[in-house]
Order: C-alpha cells, then structure tokens, then sequence
C-alpha cells in the first residue's frame, strides 16, 4: 500500500501548495466557457490520454447534466497526425492543429511531466502567436514549457505516475467548478 499512502501525501502537498495555482486556472477554464472559448487540449503518451480523458469530460459530462462545452483534444486524429508528422516534423503536430483551429478566447490546455516536450512548445508558441490563452499542467520543475504558457500548475515531484496522477486529479475539480455555472 505504499504507492497509496506516497499519493495521499503527494495530494495532501499539493493541495496546500498549489491551491491559488489551481483556483486561477479554474477561472482561466470559467471564463473561457463563459465567453464562448473552447477548451483545446494536447500531451504525449500518458498525458495524450489525459486530454482525451478531459476533452471528453467537458463534452459529455462530468458529475451533472449540463450543455455540453467545447473541448477538443488535438491528439485524436490520426489521418492528421501522422500527416503533420511526415510533413512537418512530430514537433509540429499540435501547433499546425494549434494554428488552423483555435482563435483568441479559447484556452489550449497542456498536459507534460516535463515541460520539455518540443511539440508541446512548438504548440505553446503557435498559441501566442494567435493570441490564445495557455494553461499547462507540468511537474519535475515545470521546465521550459512553464515560461512559454500564461498560467503553469507544476506538481511538485519528479515522478512521472505521480504527476499524472495528480494532473488528472486537479483536472477533474476544474471540470467539476466550471459544472457548477450551470
């Protein structure tokens, strides 16, 4: 049960250190709802699923019926992917979805344990350009990818599991938050 009681403790971390961290992208996620944004989600491997998790929260449902919110998570197709991937480079494959979907008022979410992943940068700097907000989930000190985005929430450990797991956890209540404007 040791994996149990390290999360518990890693939650329990977080919670207390990160609470204004997570409370401002509560309203980062709110607001954007609020004036029509949609929510744009990308990450690689375990993260990669998380979006997809999150995109689909917001879609479908969370804990209560509600209209349904705009998310999207630009690691789904893969006819684009691999696309983008052959012709641009893997670094390209969330900024070309980046630079062809989103537009100011929307909110790109990233998902890492690193912050050093080239295409979630490469992503992160389509999102300026075009004026879209960013909000990223890191962890092992946030690494560069903290800098590039508006608001970083960087779980406080090195390991990978862990941040994922906490990730998903924080994740969730901001879906649960912006729920209870309906």
């Amino acid at each position: 049960m040791r994996h149990l009681t390290e999360l518990a403790a890693l939650a329990t971390q977080s919670a207390t250190e990160l609470a204004p961290a997570i409370e401002r992208a509560v309203e980062m996620v709110r607001t954007t709802l609020a004036n029509g944004g949609t929510l744009f989600f990308c990450g690689n491997g375990g993260s990669a699923a998380d979006a997809q998790h999150m995109a689909t929260e917001y879609v479908v449902r969370y804990k209560k019926e509600r209209r349904a919110y705009p998310a999207v998570a630009l690691t789904t197709d893969t006819s684009l992917l691999t696309a983008a991937g052959n012709d641009y480079g893997f670094d390209s494959i969330f900024a070309r979805q980046v630079e062809a979907l989103c537009k100011p008022g929307d909110l790109l979410i990233l998902h890492t344990t690193s912050g050093n992943s080239p295409n979630l940068l490469r992503a992160a700097e389509a999102a300026e350009a075009k004026g879209v907000a960013t909000l990223a989930l890191s962890a092992k000190g946030g690494g560069p990818l903290a800098v590039l985005v508006d608001h970083c929430i960087v779980i406080p450990t090195d390991r990978t599991d862990r941040a994922q797991e906490i990730q998903l956890c924080i994740q969730h209540y901001i879906c649960e938050q912006a729920e209870r404007d309906e």
